[in-house]
């Protein structure tokens, strides 16, 4: 299983058997769970399946394991049933996530397969190390279709990430609707890199990936890039740049060249309009104001923007979530920052300036978390600035010692970026995501004691018959002995 259990016992001797008569029950209110579970196992096994009140062949509950958390779930499969207990129905679905990696990967064909359908005998008691898992699509280099984003929601969520941080504007491309400043998308969001036809969410649309993403327990955490990785907005509306005169889009890759203007109450006024219309529209308290590579703003601006930017996202109600550069400026309480650096003594620096005033981390290293690197120097996608990084340096960090002298309980999680200049299509998502996500995953869940290279190539090997049920275009890293 990835991520591994916090703690689990094999019951020798034992092994549950699906068999065409069994039942699910629900004793409680988790019936929605309960019937996502069944409608894949129906398409699978080609068995009735009902749901029943109480008890049954398989029970989903939420009536106990308050201890663990609201993630936690404690799970039980002997020879005569299976039952998924949690304090919650977000720890319900963790357990249930848990449960379909027990059963063969054929239960996740969504066409009738052979059984036997069997679960050797166990006990698990599980709740995660980090309350913040996350995974961060770029849809702005290259956008994706909400039917697209859905299914990357479906993969995630099986090693239970709990964040989808969507990269909404940059250079290339302004992805999310805002009435009050249409041409951000109209024109803003209409080419990407390469330039090809770029696209949009609409506020139905966007709702509905959050909705999308709350059904399987993934909170959205959207950015809204400030103040460099602008030229989309700038191009939309020559006021926000100095001189009022508006570049071109913008279709390639190289980053740092944009800013908006710094010193003009309109910039100010534009995020105020911008962070209100995003923050109505989205649950979670996150509001991620970028903050990274803005080389053509000057510092001094820079130092000045970022406490005016910060106290627009407070405004409207939400916490700032930003790179590990805006650690540089004031910061209002309950930021977090997100670290993207490698072993760079600045970013490190920046890092410990972030904690010094109450800020938590997400870890974010390049050179290990960063799915958008190549796995090695023929790899056809991806990009190496930050390094080669294999199935193995992925995995092979502790979050509780990446940065020195920062205290473990600054720490809320580790987060999984993918960067789509090189990525135009779902495959290519897919083969740069698969293995290494997994591993980010389970540095997020397991604890600190479980996490070992040798053991856990062995149960990566395992996840790939069930990518290819899922048809899944992962990569075949040499180093894992897949099955």
């Amino acid at each position: 299983m990835i991520p591994q259990p916090t703690a689990q016992q094999a019951l020798p001797d034992e092994t549950f058997t699906l068999q065409s008569d069994a039942t699910i029950g629900v004793p409680d209110s988790s019936a929605h769970i309960a019937d996502r579970f069944a409608a894949q196992l129906r398409r699978s096994t080609g068995f009735a399946l009902p749901i029943q009140e109480g008890t049954g062949t398989i029970t989903l509950s939420t009536s106990g394991a308050e201890s663990l958390g609201a993630e936690g779930y404690e799970l039980r499969a002997d020879a005569s049933r299976v039952t998924v207990i949690a304090a919650t129905a977000e720890g319900l679905f963790r357990g249930v996530t848990t449960l379909r990696q027990l059963l063969p990967a054929k239960a996740d064909a969504d066409s009738e397969q052979e059984g036997p359908w069997e679960i050797a005998g166990t006990t698990i008691s599980d709740s995660p190390r980090y309350g913040y898992r996350g995974v961060m699509l770029d849809v702005s280099r290259h956008f994706f279709t909400v039917d697209q984003v859905k299914h990357f929601i479906d993969l995630v969520s099986l090693y239970k990430i709990n964040r989808l941080h969507l990269h909404l504007s940059d250079d290339q491309g302004w992805r999310i609707q805002v009435d009050s400043w249409p041409r951000l998308t109209e024109y803003g969001g209409s080419q990407q890199v390469g330039g090809g036809a770029g696209g949009y969410y609409t506020k139905a649309e966007y709702a509905d990936l959050v909705q999308y993403a709350a059904e399987h327990y993934i909170t959205v955490v959207p950015e809204i890039d400030t103040p460099g990785h602008t030229n989309a907005a700038l191009a939309s509306y020559p006021e926000l740049n100095k001189g009022d005169q508006a570049p071109e889009l913008y279709t390639e890759t190289e980053v740092g060249f944009s800013s908006f203007a710094i010193d003009k109450d309109v910039t100010y006024e534009f995020l105020d309009d911008v962070f209100r219309e995003v923050a109505e529209q989205t649950p979670g308290d996150l509001l991620h104001l970028g903050g990274d590579e803005a080389h053509s703003t000057p510092h001094s601006e820079y130092l000045d923007f970022v406490p005016k930017a910060a106290e627009l996202v407070v405004k409207h109600g939400k916490r700032v979530m930003g790179w590990h550069e805006i650690a540089d400026g004031s910061l209002p309480a309950g930021t977090v920052v997100q670290y993207w650096g490698t072993e760079d003594p600045k970013a490190q620096v920046l890092a410990l300036k972030a904690v010094e005033q109450g800020a938590t981390l997400v870890l974010s290293p390049a050179n290990r978390a960063y799915l958008d690197m190549k796995y090695h120097e023929e790899t056809p996608l991806g990009l190496a600035w930050a390094g080669l990084v294999s199935v193995e340096q992925s995995y092979s960090w502790n979050p509780a010692t990446l940065v020195p002298n920062v205290p473990a309980s600054a720490i809320d999680g580790v987060e999984a970026p993918l960067w789509t200049e090189t990525l135009d299509d779902l495959d290519k998502v897919e083969f740069m995501t698969f293995p290494r996500l997994p591993g980010i995953a389970e540095l997020g869940w397991s604890p600190e004691s479980a996490l070992d290279w040798t053991t856990y190539r062995e149960r990566l090997a395992e996840q790939g018959p069930r990518w290819e049920v899922l048809g899944v275009n992962f990569y075949r890293a040499p180093e894992i002995d897949w099955r």
